[in-house]
Formats: structure tokens, C-alpha cells, sequence
């Protein structure tokens, strides 16, 4: 990780319009004197289950996982999210310590702010806690969605079901590098890792995807549709 800070952009960063809105200029500055941007390489942990909460983080560009460790050292897949996602925050009002890990599927910055502050702001300016904890309470509501939508469905729904949500969530495009492994898949969906290429190479023969290498292009996302909600 490189922990170099970088100079302070708060007043000009796209995430002031989805919740620092609510401050004003004098406040934006004063964040700056407590906010730093962190990068962080693929594979690399941005927080540790476990580990104490100091600091409230929001991720500003890249791709990362939300997970955690089974008793037996396997990992659960809790969710997959891009830029302006509060996965790491979900435990920050609620707990001394992160109940889960974030790691990062590419390369991310994430903007890391002292926890003290923020919870300062919230004592000062009403209508930025409610912005925040609104945000976060939707990224909460989308996790627990996402996760009984999987659920209820059988194994080609669940694969197909990732796959549109790479395709229209993610990258919002039919061709994209498949960002994680196919055990990764099968973490995330509650299967085995078997099962996920064996469903992978069977909509590659019925021509749903096209698959060279780690790049997915989806050809039939009709179809694809249509196993997911069937499924």
C-alpha cells in the first residue's frame, strides 16, 4: 500500500455531492485536516476482521469485496461493490472492532477519514447524519437484497444472477475481465467451485457467454435474464 497523502480535493471530489453536500465550505476544509487517500493493489486488505475501528473509509475508485472467515478458514462473500460504497463503514456506530474484511479486487483509493471527526460532524450538523446514515442504510438494504435474491434461487440462477450483476452494475457492459476467481464465485454464491465452472462452460456451449481467458462476454443476456429470475 502506498501511504503517501495525497493534497486534499474534497471541495472539486464527485463524493461531496452524495453526502458532504451537506457541509459547508468552512467544514469541507476542516475535513481535509482529518481525511488522507490510501491506495491499495489488487489483493490487498483495506481492513481486517477483527481489527479496531479508527477510521471512517469510503472507497473512491477500484473494486472491492466485503467478506469474512468461516471457523474453518474459508472465506464468505458478502458483497462486490464499486466507488461510493460504505462497506467497510457498516460496523463503525455499532461496534469497537470490523466484523468483516475488504480487500481489493483491482487496484482502489480509498479516502480515509479520523472516525472522531465525523462523529463530531454528526453532533454539529444533523442533516449530515442523516445523509450518512441514510447512504449507509441503503448499501445495507442492497447487501441483504442481494443475498436473499441469491438464496431462492438454484444453482444456474445463482451463476446467471452474477453474471448480469458484473454486466449491468458493475461494468455496465456485456464484455468485461472477470474480476474474480471462479472459487470467488462460488464463496459469493454459496456453491462449489465445480458446479460454478461446470455452469460457466455449459452457458458458454449454449452460447449465453463467450469466455477467453478471465474476459466474459455476455451474447445472450435475454437468456440470461430468464434462467436468473427463473432459476
Amino acid at each position: 500500500m502506498n501511504d503517501k497523502k495525497k493534497p486534499c480535493n474534497c471541495v472539486e471530489c464527485d463524493f461531496k455531492d452524495i453526502v458532504f453536500s451537506y457541509l459547508d465550505e468552512g467544514s469541507i476544509e476542516e475535513l481535509c485536516l482529518h481525511k488522507e487517500e490510501q491506495f491499495f493493489r489488487k489483493g490487498e486488505v483495506i481492513n481486517h476482521e477483527g481489527e479496531k475501528i479508527s477510521n471512517f473509509k469510503y472507497l473512491k475508485s477500484g473494486l472491492v469485496k466485503l467478506y469474512r472467515r468461516t471457523p474453518s478458514g474459508e472465506e464468505q462473500i458478502i458483497t462486490i461493490t464499486r466507488p461510493f460504497e460504505f462497506v467497510s463503514n457498516m460496523s463503525i456506530f455499532s461496534e469497537e472492532r470490523y466484523q468483516y474484511s475488504v480487500s481489493a479486487l483491482e487496484d482502489s483509493e480509498v479516502c480515509v477519514v479520523q472516525l472522531d471527526f465525523i462523529k463530531e460532524l454528526f453532533l454539529r450538523n444533523g442533516a449530515f447524519a442523516m445523509g450518512l446514515l441514510s447512504r449507509i442504510s441503503t448499501i445495507n438494504d442492497k447487501i441483504i437484497r442481494q443475498t436473499l435474491d441469491i438464496r431462492q434461487k438454484n444453482l444456474v440462477g445463482r451463476v446467471a444472477f452474477v453474471l448480469l450483476y458484473f454486466t449491468n452494475e458493475i461494468f455496465n457492459s456485456r464484455v468485461f475481465d472477470l474480476p474474480v476467481s471462479r472459487k470467488e464465485i462460488a464463496d459469493y454464491i454459496g456453491m462449489s467451485t465445480a458446479n460454478v465452472i461446470r455452469t460457466l462452460s455449459e452457458f458458454r456451449k449454449e452460447e449465453i457467454i463467450r469466455v477467453f481467458g478471465k474476459t466474459i462476454e455476455v451474447v445472450d443476456i435475454n437468456k440470461l435474464e430468464i434462467i436468473s429470475k427463473r432459476g
